[in-house]
């Protein structure tokens, strides 16, 4: 008994960011401007920041579903023009737009399913002229409407960033491979392997990408992709020192497409 006592593996150190400094890492905003600007307010009335460097980190899926995400990009350009010390990430739905404005037809196909419609109307195209237009006639459609400036933003968002002990990414990480070479097929678009996944990573995953409807924190991950663009819950992680929290917004319900 005493040699068992003696010889017990000791539990792994909690994972940390450094302590002169508050992140808060926010999930998949999916063009709730209304979500977003309640949980900045929540972020800059937050008792906890003190005198701390502030660190924002947004995970991806600015845009789709939701009814503003020109809104949504802006805000965030804007952010992140106005601080080094803000962060975006690259969702899946990014990339979409992204392929879909080169005319790649898989990507073309599964914008439309997946809320690229929303985008659209946000930047300004008419629902009759979007609804009479064939998959080419979308990408025309996201040529002429998207601004270059909001383009050229969102090819340059990185896939992951590493913050203390933490690596944050949009979906998850392909367990077994090291952090510098993971694909941005999986940062990006990831499931099953990465969420069924049981031991720890290289670094602890803070993710969006799959909706559940509180934070999922597990031993090696959280998630916090609450559904905003349907539930109006936006949630951010706020981590400083050892410590988590969640913030959550209470904005009204939404609808959208549904395509992940």
């Amino acid at each position: 008994m005493v040699f068992s006592k003696l010889f017990r593996r000791s539990a792994a150190p909690a994972p940390r960011v450094p302590d002169d400094g508050i992140v808060y890492a926010i999930g998949d905003i999916h063009g709730r401007l209304d979500c977003l600007e309640q949980l900045l307010a929540q972020i800059d009335a937050d008792p906890e920041r003190g005198d701390r460097r502030v660190t924002l980190v947004f995970l991806g899926d600015l845009i789709d579903r939701g009814p503003d995400s020109r809104g949504v990009v802006d805000r965030v350009m804007a952010l992140c023009a106005a601080s080094p010390d803000v962060h975006c990430l690259c969702g899946n739905h990014e990339e979409l737009l992204l392929e879909a404005a080169d005319g790649a037809r898989p990507a073309l196909g599964i914008f439309n399913r997946a809320g690229g419609r929303e985008t659209l109307l946000s930047y300004g195209v008419d629902d009759e002229t979007y609804e009479r237009e064939d998959l080419k006639g979308v990408q025309r459609l996201i040529r002429d409407h998207v601004p270059p400036a909001h383009i050229d933003f969102l090819r340059s968002l990185p896939d992951s960033i590493v913050i203390g002990d933490y690596v944050m990414v949009h979906a998850g990480i392909r367990p077994g491979v090291a952090l510098a070479d993971q694909k941005s097929s999986d940062l990006r678009w990831i499931r099953a392997p990465f969420l069924d996944h049981r031991g720890h990573h290289e670094r602890f995953v803070v993710h969006g990408h799959t909706v559940t409807d509180q934070p999922d924190l597990r031993d090696n991950r959280i998630g916090i992709d609450t559904g905003a663009y349907r539930t109006g819950r936006l949630t951010a992680l706020a981590l400083s020192g050892e410590t988590r929290r969640f913030l959550t917004t209470h904005c009204p319900e939404g609808t959208g497409a549904s395509v992940d």
